[in-house]
């Protein structure tokens, strides 16, 4: 196996961290490197802000359900979906913007995606673990107001990056014939994949929690859609200049 793919396929979520700031040229690097990533049509619409003061740090922490680890990682960083330097850009150009589109709105998102994605293979090959933060969009608003966001950005996921001082097992993933299809999409035999796949997941959970956890992929799914969740994301984006028309 090529050791490009044994990197990415021992990916863990970190949360302990040794606490030792992350060096300024470090995170340059990294982010150099989430640049590189591929982004429609040059849109490059992703900006990282460092998080460095502590009491912004604890309070976007508080705002992810008292995520402890945002406040200890090495470098706390905020990744957002930037569409108010493609307005700058325009204005330069002597053109305008037609913001509010459905479009722009993917396709912001999926740049920062992709490119948060380069950063977290990027840290993880120089020995740095990382933890995706959703949690900050518990409360979008406070985080924009935190980072004085512009109209047109807003914030997608925060990420923790430093030293890790813990050494979790990887988490197992869904059988690879559940998410490759050949041609169309063939569900065929996928129950029991993932009736196995279950078991596999429960027998983790298990041992990783010493038995306080008991719990499969399809129960955690089943209580992860039932309902509705982050309702407020909508109008947090149209306000922000997303009216995703």
């Amino acid at each position: 196996m090529h050791e490009i793919h044994q990197l990415l396929r021992s990916h863990r979520s970190i949360r302990k961290f040794v606490g030792e700031p992350m060096a300024d040229e470090i995170l340059a690097d990294i982010v150099r490197s989430a640049q590189s990533a591929a982004t429609s049509s040059n849109l490059q619409a992703t900006t990282v802000i460092r998080v460095r003061d502590p009491g912004i740090r604890a309070r976007i922490a508080e705002v992810a359900g008292g995520q402890h680890h945002i406040t200890t990682a090495g470098a706390f960083t905020v990744w957002c979906a930037d569409l108010h330097r493609i307005r700058v850009a325009c204005e330069m150009a002597g053109g305008s913007m037609t913001s509010g589109l459905t479009e722009q709105f993917i396709i912001a998102t999926v740049d920062v995606a992709l490119a948060a994605q380069n950063a977290v293979v990027a840290a993880e090959a120089q020995g740095f673990g990382i933890c995706y933060i959703g949690a900050i969009r518990n409360d979008p608003q406070t985080v924009a107001d935190l980072l004085e966001l512009p109209d047109h950005v807003y914030p997608v996921f925060g990420l923790c990056l430093g030293i890790p001082d813990q050494d979790p097992e990887v988490k197992p993933r869904l059988p690879v014939d559940v998410v490759l299809k050949d041609g169309v999409y063939d569900d065929a035999g996928d129950r029991e994949r993932i009736s196995a796949y279950d078991e596999t997941l429960r027998g983790y959970y298990r041992t990783r929690t010493g038995g306080t956890k008991d719990s499969s992929w399809t129960e955690e799914m089943a209580r992860l859609v039932d309902g509705e969740r982050l309702p407020h994301m909508r109008e947090f984006l149209a306000k922000r200049g997303f009216e995703l028309r």
